[in-house]
């Protein structure tokens, strides 16, 4: 062996050498701090993943109807207010029904008035006119037949022009008898039954109508709160529908005022986390920050994760307990943010560095 060969061999040797007193320097340092002080930092807090989230919660607005968006009038970020519009549908055809409804309803209405009210005064006049006429002729007609009648005794009339004028009288009388009768309907009052079937044909015609106005009102897409619109899904012209199964919402808006992180507490830790507990979340996207909070709702049944770390150390097979943490007012954070969240123990003081 040379004696470059010799000198590079001592040197490595020295060099681990020096890397095993380095090591066992700082394993001595660690070794002096007391066990004590490491238990009380790690039964102080619960600490588990979570997600930002508006107080409301993610509300998810779609349509009762399938159809073609004519307009989304919102933007992401927008503040709305309830009952706003925030989309329409095409609605041509739901609007064209409202205005025929609308005109049936006018129509029933106009007869129902008729049929309380009776005939106008000029009917009543006319029917009445038509029973005098009718009576004068019968009168004539009757003298007429008695004048025959008393020929005839004389043997002046024959038997068929006497049989002629009584023909003519009973036409007469029958005329009248049928003005007085036409006079009578026109001038009475209506019938019970014909008011309670022109009401009933009324009341079916508002039905339809306000049908027709609901199935129109369910082409405005309104929001149910104020908030703040968190995702827009659509555009203008895109169809929707609306399925029970596949969810199609339109926008997402949730009410921001107030923020809530959803983490997920170990089944480990559940028995020592309770409603009203000091909390804080942390987010690699706010370095050196705290938001406080507390704990708001302790969830009742065990479940899966739902807030993954993607840490490739990460269990995924344990049960959580979901629970969440109201951030003080005037937090900001956006919506989704994944954070880490400590769970103040009660009288605990000693924090992470």
């Amino acid at each position: 062996m040379n004696k470059r060969s010799v000198v590079m061999i001592a040197s490595a040797a020295f060099v681990l050498s020096a890397s095993l007193a380095v090591y066992s320097s700082r394993a001595a340092r660690n070794s002096s701090t007391p066990a004590s002080s490491q238990t009380v930092r790690i039964n102080s807090l619960v600490a588990g993943p979570g997600r930002v989230e508006p107080v409301s919660e993610d509300i998810k607005i779609g349509s009762e109807l399938s159809g073609k968006l004519r307009s989304v009038n919102v933007e992401e970020g927008d503040h709305v207010r309830k009952g706003q519009v925030l989309a329409v549908l095409e609605n041509d055809d739901y609007r064209a029904e409202v205005l025929a409804a609308e005109a049936a309803v006018r129509a029933k209405q106009a007869t129902l008035e008729k049929v309380l009210n009776g005939a106008r005064h000029q009917e009543r006049a006319e029917a009445l006119s038509s029973v005098r006429e009718k009576e004068a002729v019968m009168e004539n007609a009757k003298a007429e037949m008695d004048r025959r009648q008393k020929l005839f005794s004389a043997g002046v009339a024959s038997l068929e022009e006497l049989e002629r004028y009584q023909r003519e009288y009973g036409v007469a009388k029958a005329q009248y008898q049928e003005a007085v009768e036409q006079h009578s309907l026109v001038d009475d009052r209506a019938r019970e039954e014909d008011i309670s079937f022109a009401r009933s044909d009324l009341d079916l015609a508002k039905a339809q109508l306000q049908d027709a106005k609901a199935k129109y009102e369910k082409t405005l897409i309104r929001s149910p709160m104020d908030g703040t619109v968190l995702r827009k899904h659509h555009r203008n012209g895109e169809s929707v529908s609306n399925s029970s199964t596949v969810p199609d919402p339109i926008v997402t808006i949730g009410d921001k005022n107030i923020l809530r992180v959803r983490t997920d507490v170990d089944e480990t830790d559940v028995g020592r986390v309770r409603v009203g507990q000091q909390a804080y979340v942390t987010a690699d996207a706010y370095p050196n920050r705290k938001f406080w909070g507390h704990v708001v709702r302790v969830g009742e049944q065990l479940g899966p994760k739902n807030v993954r770390t993607d840490e490739p150390t990460e269990r995924i097979d344990t049960k959580i307990l979901e629970t969440l943490v109201e951030l003080d007012p005037g937090s900001q954070l956006p919506m989704g943010l994944r954070v880490d969240v400590y769970i103040m123990m009660a009288g605990s003081s000693t924090l992470p560095d």
